[in-house]
């Protein structure tokens, strides 16, 4: 029976090892450039040749495998609903909704507490 377990737990090992890696969700937060305010998302994927969409329109990326976008708030209001709270983004047509960070399109009227650290 020893054997048997021993062989059960390293099939088992293989199984999770040969499966490809996912790409990560990707992230969002807000950036200040040049004096304006941008939501910077970044996320990655498996192919560097992998289409990346914003609420359904293309966006040119910076990077390979770890890549990130940076758009105007103004440009996320116009392709997002009112008081929106996530934006889609969709790596070679997988998509996933990403939090936007809070109270960016919105109103946060429920919010019990904020913490602020300083880097």
């Amino acid at each position: 029976m020893p054997r048997l377990a021993t062989f059960t737990v390293c099939m088992a090992l293989a199984a999770g090892l040969a499966q490809p890696a996912a790409a990560s969700s990707p992230r969002t937060r807000l950036i200040e450039r040049q004096s304006e305010n941008y939501l910077l998302i970044t996320g990655s994927r498996d192919d560097t040749a992998s289409e990346i969409t914003i609420n359904g329109r293309p966006v040119m990326v910076e990077g390979g495998r770890e890549w990130r976008v940076r758009l105007p708030i103004d440009t996320i209001r116009s392709w997002s609903a009112p008081h929106a709270r996530a934006i889609t983004v969709a790596v070679d047509g997988s998509r996933v909704e990403t939090a936007l960070p809070l109270g960016m399109l919105g109103r946060a009227d429920r919010l019990a507490m904020l913490v602020v650290t300083a880097k």
